[in-house]
């Protein structure tokens, strides 16, 4: 889905590995930093190099500095840009994030969520395709999937729902009554009435009032 990035900085210098919290000045409509999120020093310069690239040139940015990052700074730089709506640069991070270490279903989530909050509905489609070249949906990410699913049909992605819901009932996961709440809704709202049932012959209810 991300366009392929490019290396044009020079590495940056090794650093002895420090932590120190994330202060932002005030934004409109920007989430708040999620309680007891921290970024490292090296998270923090990957994010600033990478923002002063993209200014430069958006298509050509400093891959080699993703590269040297450990994957837990990478999920925090891919969080702090999405919190920050840098979804582009972010796109990058979570191409790199994939391709180095493999992409939590929590990142595909937050992901998806980013997408549509910033009126790119279209493009989750993308996200399931490389969900599902990467395995799809594994058991034990119940609080991941359900924030899949709210995203996915609160931007409105009918096939992509429906194909959410395969992953799901091929990997064998439990479906809580909640979620089995939210994909019965979401989907008859998205016209997939006969899918809707199923979800609601699970539990012998009715999930819609």
């Amino acid at each position: 889905m991300a366009a392929s990035l490019h290396c044009n900085l020079a590495l940056l210098p090794s650093t002895v590995r420090r932590i120190a919290a994330v202060r932002c000045g005030p934004r409109d409509n920007r989430p708040p930093i999620m309680k007891g999120r921290i970024l490292s020093t090296e998270a923090i310069q990957a994010i600033q190099s990478l923002k002063r690239a993209h200014r430069i040139d958006p298509a050509n940015l400093p891959t080699h500095i993703l590269t040297r990052l450990i994957k837990a700074d990478l999920t925090s730089a891919m969080h702090e840009l999405l919190r920050q709506d840098h979804w582009d640069i972010a796109a990058g991070v979570f191409s790199t994030l994939r391709s180095e270490h493999g992409a939590d279903l929590s990142a595909y989530a937050e992901f998806a969520a980013a997408l549509a909050r910033n009126g790119l509905a279209e493009q989750i489609d993308s996200l399931v395709d490389e969900l599902e070249q990467d395995g799809g949906i594994r058991r034990g990410n119940g609080k991941a999937v359900l924030r899949l699913v709210k995203a996915v049909v609160g931007a409105g992605r009918r096939e992509s729902t429906v194909r959410i819901y395969a992953m799901v009932k091929s990997s064998g996961c439990e479906m809580d009554e909640y979620l089995g709440r939210v994909f019965s809704r979401g989907l008859r709202r998205l016209g997939e009435v006969s899918l809707a049932k199923e979800v609601e012959s699970i539990y012998k209810g009715n999930f819609v009032n």
